[in-house]
């Protein structure tokens, strides 16, 4: 698991062994099932009917770009180029099509369309660990702890799931991608209290290789027929156990049943899931990489009545593997990689994702109903660290975890683009302007789902906890 340094927030030693990001992966195991929870489609949709949820707007989604690790601000969407030169990097600042509005050099797609997103560059808060970093930002709440990635409150897209679970779309409320592991408390995903109904449908892998396929939905070319002959002998089945069932749980279960075998073979599951049906054109714009294609499968589910989408944005997956000095999230340890060559490395897959989904959704006219968040669990240290890294064994240039500054990029949702929100003093560290915490960008999601943050579900000791314990929606972008 990775961990933090007690010099992000302010002093202590180096890690003496790499830090490995958000978590280890061996540390989970891998679970066939949906999401972490062990359970069968029907068994998730009986759970979700068990629990009621208020009504709220129907017509609206996020995506959510998430990069684990951290993103360090100062070398992408809040570059100090005044600052002294072992703060600044190596980096420098371009104009956009907006004045005022600048990014990094490594980022010239996001100049074309800075009219269409807003930077927020003043979110902090105090969790300097990947684990409670990665629980402050998930579910809006101060973890119990300050390590570990386990929730103990539900993470946001959770919430949204119960939220919506009235509405029928055929498709997952709470949908997340990443790569080839299940596990939702990796990334601090899970459901907590809501009970594992509400927790992500996972959809591992690289939708840009050969024959990938959702494993809990996709069905081999005569699966169907065999599905449809083994449901009729299931029901004739239960017709005779209906006849002794004086409780009505027989219809009951038979009714969560003919939910679950209506998404496994929806149309609108199978379209939704199905890139072949986007232009070449289209999917070589996105990128033919693991962040490319999961963004535009993002969209595709979302416009066709998923509500939240989590796409994990690691390792971008190129044939090859990762070049010599680089790393496999954005955690960028000096101990894990040159943090200058890692940029260059991954930041053309960023640009080009970001863009091209922002670019969609404005063109097919989903920029009011769909919104767009790019963030982390926080920021990289202002100031640069030297450490001789574990691949390359040569001293180089790194950042460590620093939660008391991030920036985040928003897009769409009907909200005012074109504008930078807060702001952090001269050289990366603090918000100056305009402080602002990650309950204020959830209050401003919860805004645009049409969700009361003041609705409350009970925890397990039945104590009410409503949805933000605080928290306003942006007025800037409102």
């Amino acid at each position: 698991m990775g961990r933090s340094t007690n010099r992000a927030l302010g002093g202590g030693e180096m890690p003496a062994k790499p830090c490995a990001g958000p978590v280890s992966r061996r540390s989970f195991l891998e679970i066939g099932a949906i999401g972490a929870t062990g359970l069968g489609l029907s068994d998730l949709l009986r759970l979700r009917a068990e629990a009621g949820t208020t009504t709220v707007a129907d017509d609206t989604a996020v995506i959510f770009l998430w990069m684990s690790g951290g993103f360090s601000h100062i070398d992408t969407y809040d570059m100090k180029p005044e600052a002294p030169a072992e703060y600044r990097g190596d980096f420098k600042p371009v104009k956009t099509n907006v004045p005022g509005i600048e990014v990094t050099e490594l980022f010239p797609l996001h100049t074309k369309v800075a009219d269409r997103f807003s930077l927020i560059r003043s979110i902090s808060h105090d969790f300097g660990d990947h684990g409670g970093g990665h629980k402050r930002m998930m579910t809006g709440r101060i973890p119990k702890t300050p390590v570990g990635f386990v929730n103990d409150a539900p993470a946001c897209p959770s919430i949204v799931a119960k939220m919506r679970d009235h509405i029928a779309r055929g498709l997952p409320h709470s949908i997340y991608m990443t790569g080839d592991y299940h596990n939702v408390d990796i990334f601090s995903l899970g459901s907590a209290y809501l009970g594992p109904a509400y927790a992500p449908f996972s959809i591992p892998g690289n939708p840009s290789r050969k024959g990938w396929q959702v494993n809990n939905l996709a069905l081999a070319n005569d699966m169907a027929t065999r599905l449809a002959d083994r449901r009729s002998l299931l029901e004739g089945v239960d017709r005779l156990r209906r006849d002794v069932d004086r409780s009505g749980a027989m219809a009951a279960m038979d009714r969560f049943n003919t939910k679950a075998y209506d998404l496994l073979t929806s149309e609108a599951a199978r379209n939704a899931f199905d890139l072949s049906q986007e232009s070449a054109e289209v999917r070589e714009r996105y990128g033919n990489h693991s962040w490319g294609q999961r963004a535009l499968l993002a969209r595709r589910l979302v416009e066709a009545g998923s509500s939240f989408v989590s796409v994990v944005m690691e390792n971008p997956d190129i044939p090859g593997g990762l070049p010599f000095g680089t790393t496999g999230n954005w955690d960028c340890h000096a101990i894990n990689c040159h943090i200058f060559t890692d940029l260059r490395y991954r930041a053309p897959y960023y640009d080009q994702i970001v863009t091209a989904l922002i670019e969609d959704l404005y063109n097919r006219g989903l920029d009011k109903r769909v919104l767009v968040v790019a963030t982390s669990e926080f920021g990289h240290t202002p100031r640069l660290e030297y450490q001789v890294g574990t691949a390359t064994g040569v001293k180089q240039p790194g950042r460590d975890h620093w939660p008391r500054a991030m920036s985040t990029l928003v897009s769409g949702g009907g909200l005012r683009m074109g504008q930078v929100v807060g702001s952090t003093n001269a050289k990366g560290e603090d918000p100056k302007d305009r402080p602002l915490t990650p309950n204020d960008l959830w209050a401003t999601i919860y805004r645009h789902l049409g969700i009361d943050t003041t609705h409350s579900f009970l925890d397990h000791s039945g104590r009410p906890n409503p949805i933000l314990p605080f928290g306003s929606p942006i007025r800037e972008l409102i």
